[in-house]
């Protein structure tokens, strides 16, 4: 099983693509109007791969969204069946975390 910053991880990197693909296509954008045929041949493959990336990711974005919401049914499902287990967990992970604040 993957851990959750593992999950968040994913997140994160995928919101730091879509972003720099923004950027690139806003580079694109900006230098239509400049350089010759080559340009515009390579500004025209660069597009194509953007385009292409950009829908590999949603897809990537669908499946990480569809695998935090099963994750997080599951989660919510094992508190209401076990609500002491959960309540123990939560409380040592909780020591845990004040120990090494205080360790500070």
């Amino acid at each position: 099983m993957k851990k959750l910053s593992d999950e968040v991880t994913k997140e994160q990197l995928i919101a730091d693509f879509m972003v720099v693909l923004a950027d690139a296509e806003a580079l694109l954008k900006a230098s239509a109007n400049h350089g010759g045929e080559k340009l515009a041949e390579v500004r025209a493959k660069a597009e194509e791969s953007l385009k292409a990336v950009k829908a590999k990711m949603a897809g990537t974005q669908t499946l990480l969204l569809a695998k935090t919401k099963t994750a997080s049914d599951a989660t919510d499902a094992y508190v209401h069946d076990n609500p002491w287990s959960a309540i123990g967990i939560s409380a040592g992970v909780g020591l845990l975390i004040g120990l090494l604040i205080g360790r500070r």
